[in-house]
């Protein structure tokens, strides 16, 4: 529908692509479809196809599941720099930059819904696919004890 409303030409792959990056969200979709449809326009011929999307997106630093910078610097921080966790929301913020009510306002809420950050009494703690999705290994957990329990 809005493709229309862009008055812009989008194959069902190039749709799906976009969509798939969207988080699931209407407004979130749309604004990349705009930024999308500016790439075609101006380095290709104007038609969204995947391999336009992809390219468009891998540009303006979405990830396949939708993550943007702000959003892997916060888990780039979590897994990084505090280990996993827990951390506090004013901590994370410090360590990218950004304000506290913008890190929970704007990160968390996804972050959360796509299991890769958990919200605990202690802080916030990194989740074992927030580990994966960066590439990493998630350390071992350990016994209550340490590794010389029996």
């Amino acid at each position: 529908r809005s493709a229309g409303i862009l008055d812009v030409a989008v194959t069902p792959a190039g749709a799906a692509e976009i969509a798939g990056r969207s988080r699931g969200t209407p407004r979130i979709a749309n604004r990349l479809l705009r930024r999308v449809r500016d790439f075609a326009q101006v380095r290709a011929d104007g038609t969204i196809d995947a391999k336009v999307a992809a390219a468009a997106l891998a540009l303006y630093d979405v990830d396949d599941l939708g993550l943007d910078r702000l959003d892997r610097a916060v888990l780039r921080a979590l897994v990084g720099t505090f280990n996993g966790g827990p951390v506090g929301l004013s901590t994370i913020a410090v360590a990218v930059g950004e304000q506290p009510d913008t890190v929970e306002e704007v990160c968390e809420p996804f972050l959360v819904r796509a299991g890769l950050l958990a919200r605990t009494p202690r802080g916030r703690v990194a989740t074992a696919a927030a580990w994966h999705h960066l590439g990493l290994n998630p350390p071992s957990a350990e016994g209550l004890f340490g590794s010389g329990d029996a």
